[in-house]
Order: structure tokens, then sequence, then C-alpha cells
């Protein structure tokens, strides 16, 4: 039987309250695959080959019955939705073989997503994708030697053996900033960071593979509130220093960001390559407000900038389902990602190489287990967020 995407999304959504999906297959075509051929990696991995058929051309090959954890009560719930919807859009989007698909809820807790994770080995599920909340998953890594394969959407240290784990981590979004910096040369970079969280992930990480491309950070500037003090002066002393500044790189939310931009140009570093965090997202929206971020770089997901085959406009979907709305949509694409990555885990996991498009850039994975994503790129120009050609993701 065939319905249209929203059709099909709709139906979905309902049948997951009854922890069930039907099959309902749309006209959309796959996501592209690179396939590069290397040694297996078969250390980390246990693969049950009996009774999954062969892998297709460009590696796709999906298990049998998929488990999804995710938790559909409780405190994560909200968060839950886009990621359980946007996976739902890739299964019902995929016109190839598709497993049967379960959902079972794990309440949010680490107590939870063990329970949920021992029902599914139990029911007979040849391979999990989840949990989601990293104390969830920390609990199934720690307490549970996983059988199947398992895709598990959080980092909480180094994934057991049979086990990988995708999330949207600051501390990509940091290396993918060194790594385009180093690309245009720009290795003696000025930080400006708010000092959240998020921002000391991303900036440590920076730091590390800037240093690996033979770079440096020349000063580390700290940004307090979303009124900052004028920096001019300190920005224009490191841009002093013996070497001088080659880039900026901002982990700092749109509010900070937008007092702060017209003091990097009073400096005199606006011709300089200026990167920003994702988190520069945060409180944006109003062009005639953003557009003192013109310029300025910043890793976005390729679904909503964009589009990626498979999906629907993200704009066309934010129009009638409320979950990839505003900054849900980003994690909407993570979930599509999630499906992508249970089709083709073990072609990621046993070719070193072999990279995935999806719709929040391009994904591998290393040795360990850990999904290693290129985002794609944006900038703003008058105010609106903008692909940055050239800037690969």
């Amino acid at each position: 039987m065939r319905h249209s995407w929203k059709q099909g999304l709709a139906a979905t959504i309902a049948s997951v309250a009854l922890a069930g999906c039907a099959a309902v297959q749309v006209s959309a075509p796959a996501a592209p695959v690179e396939v590069v051929q290397d040694a297996p990696r078969s250390s980390h991995w246990q693969y049950d080959a009996s009774g999954r058929p062969a892998a297709e051309r460009d590696g796709y090959r999906p298990p049998n019955k998929l488990a999804v954890l995710l938790p559909l009560t409780g405190s994560l719930a909200t968060a839950s939705a886009p990621v359980r919807d946007g996976l739902l859009a890739g299964y019902y989007g995929e016109r190839r073989r598709r497993p049967d698909l379960e959902f079972y809820d794990t309440a949010g807790t680490a107590q939870g997503a063990v329970a949920a994770y021992q029902r599914a080995i139990a029911e007979g599920a040849d391979q999990v994708v989840g949990p989601l909340g990293r104390d969830e998953v920390d609990a199934v890594f720690v307490q549970t030697a996983p059988t199947v394969p398992l895709l598990a959407l959080n980092r909480a240290g180094t994934p057991p053996l049979n086990a990988a784990s995708y999330a949207l981590a600051p501390e990509d979004e940091g290396r993918g900033a060194a790594d385009f910096l180093a690309a245009r040369n720009a290795l003696r970079v000025l930080v400006l960071s708010s000092g959240d969280d998020s921002a000391r992930r991303s900036i440590d990480a920076f730091t590390t593979r800037l240093q690996a491309h033979g770079g440096s950070v020349v000063q580390l500037l700290a940004v307090v509130g979303d009124g900052p003090a004028d920096m001019t002066a300190l920005m224009q002393g490191a841009l002093q220093r013996e070497g001088g500044v080659d880039a900026v790189f901002m982990a700092l939310r749109g509010p900070q960001a937008r007092l702060v931009a017209p003091q990097v140009a009073a400096a005199g570093l606006a011709t300089r390559p200026r990167v920003a965090t994702s988190q520069i997202m945060s409180g944006t929206g109003k062009a005639g407000e953003d557009a003192a971020l013109d310029g300025i770089a910043f890793p976005s997901d390729a679904w909503s900038v964009t589009g990626v085959p498979g999906l629907p406009s993200a704009d066309s979907v934010a129009s009638s389902l409320p979950t990839a709305r505003g900054p849900a949509a980003r994690l909407f694409a993570f979930g599509y990602d999630a499906w992508l990555l249970t089709a083709y885990l073990e072609h990621l996991a046993m070719s070193p190489e072999a990279s995935v498009g999806s719709a929040s850039g391009t994904l591998r994975m290393d040795g360990d287990g850990n999904v290693l994503r290129s985002p794609a790129w944006s900038t703003f120009s008058g105010g609106n967020v903008v692909p940055l050609a050239g800037a690969g993701g």
C-alpha cells in the first residue's frame, strides 16, 4: 500500500503510541553513500549474518528486527519526539527492504534503559538503536555486554565491544572548526568563549585538533552574559602579539555573538576568517538583528540549509509537523541520521574509510565505535542563514 510522505509519517507517529509501526512505502530516494573498501575492523564487532540478505552494492544492510530505545515518557520525552519522528521519516522513505521496527520506552532513566534493552533482546531484536540520555547510555554500556550490534544516541565513554555511539557532540564541532581553519592556513586563533559546558568541550577539542595541524590558540577571552564589556582593546592586544591572529573562533550563543561581532571588527579582525559553533543559532532568527553576524561560518545540518535526498525540504516538513520546527529540526535530522546509521552500521564499522551522507553532514566511524560527523557549513548573509559554498560537510 502506498501513501504520501505526510500521510505515512502521521500514521507512524500515531502507531508509536501503540508501540508498533505500519509498513508504508514512499517514493523517496535513499541518501547517497560513498563506498570505500578497506581492511575490516572485526575485533570490535560481532555480526550474526544468519537470515540476513547480503549487503547491497552501496553497503545497505539493515537488520531483520530493529529495536529503538527512546524515552517516550518522562523528562526526556520532549527531546525524544523529534528524534523518533526523524528516524521514522527515514524508515518510511526507504524503498528497499526494511526491518521490523519496535519501540521500547526507557522512561528517561538508567534503570529504564537497561530494562528496555534486556526486553528488546529477549523479544528477538538483532540490532538496537538508543538509548538517548547520557545516563541511559552509560548504564547500558556498563551493565550490559551487547550481544547484538548497538548504536547508542549519546556519548558515554568508549563504547564497549559490539557497540557504537553517535551524538551531536560539541567535540565534533570543535574539531570541524579546526579543520576548517587549517584548510585556510589560519593557524593562530583568538578564541571567544561563553564558558558553559558545551563551549568548554568544543574549545578543548578545537585546541587539540588545531595543535595537530601545527597551530595554536593565541588567547582565550571569556564572554560573560548577554551584555559583555567592550573587549576591543584585549582583541587588539592579541592581534599585536608576535605572529598576530589569523582567525577568530567563537563558542558563543547568538545574542553574545551579535554584541561581540562589532568589537571583533573594531579590533581589526573583520577580514580574518571567523568561525563559530552551532550555539550561534541559539537566540537568532530576526534578520535585522542577525545582520551583525554576516560572514561568520558555523556548522549546521545539511537538511535545513541545502536539503538531502530521501527527505522532503525542512520547510515543508515543519509546516505540518511540530517536531521538525525551530530548534527541534536539528534533532529531527539527528533521528534521520540514526536510521541511516542502523542501515549502514556494518558497512561503516567494517570499512574504515567508508562514509554516509546524512541530514547532519558526513558520517564516518572510528575503530572504537564512535561515529564522527563532518558537518555542513553555513554563514549569515543579510542576517539570513545561507549555505557556505565550498566549505565541505
